[in-house]
């Protein structure tokens, strides 16, 4: 039986390198869905929500396909942050969650249309940022670009200089829990050489 080609739904070359220490063959086409926000829904269920809808619109083009579809937010005490519009609002972003502990949670959806077969899941890590005034905060966006980062930063890029500890997936910040993706992708008989190892 031959496996189905694996499409990744996504432009983000972060979550193109996660999916290549995997270690498997995939397709990158990505979606041009809009990213809905609603005030009503939690961090988790939006980004389950616009998962499915960037999965959903690719699958529609490759229905013998896997497609996964991925969104990444920041949540605070209830508010909800996305990739921020301009670099005074990345500002704003980082200076709400300095000194705070956020939850950055990724929703994933996997989608076999052909097979009738779809998966949504989402991935939760706590973050801990150091205490930061608006010249750190400033120095940092000079070295980092922050405008198609959910929350303004990027753990993965001079990530030392904002967070103080996390607690939960690693992966998941930078865009993709490959941990849990890992276990969702076997059950999608997506060619996977060897368990992964974990730390």
């Amino acid at each position: 039986m031959s496996l189905p080609t694996f499409i990744l739904a996504s432009a983000s070359p972060r979550r193109a390198e996660l999916l290549q220490q995997l270690g498997f063959e995939f397709q990158i086409v990505p979606s041009d869905s809009l990213e809905i926000v609603h005030e009503s829904l939690t961090a988790g269920e939006l980004a389950q929500i616009n998962a499915y809808r960037k999965a959903r619109r690719i699958s529609k083009k490759f229905p013998d396909a896997v497609t996964l579809g991925v969104d990444t937010l920041v949540a605070l005490d209830g508010a909800i942050f996305g990739k921020p519009t301009s670099l005074v609002d990345a500002h704003r972003m980082v200076s709400m969650l300095q000194g705070q502990t956020h939850q950055v949670v990724t929703g994933v959806c996997l989608i076999h249309l052909r097979a009738h077969r779809q998966r949504m899941f989402a991935d939760q890590t706590d973050v801990t940022f150091r205490p930061l005034t608006l010249e750190q905060i400033r120095h940092y966006h000079k070295k980092v670009n922050p405008l198609d980062k959910a929350g303004g930063y990027a753990i993965q890029e001079s990530g030392d200089l904002l967070v103080e500890a996390i607690s939960g997936s690693f992966t998941n910040v930078v865009g993709l829990p490959l941990e849990r993706l890992h276990d969702e992708l076997a059950r999608f008989n997506v060619a996977i050489p060897l368990p992964m190892a974990t730390a």
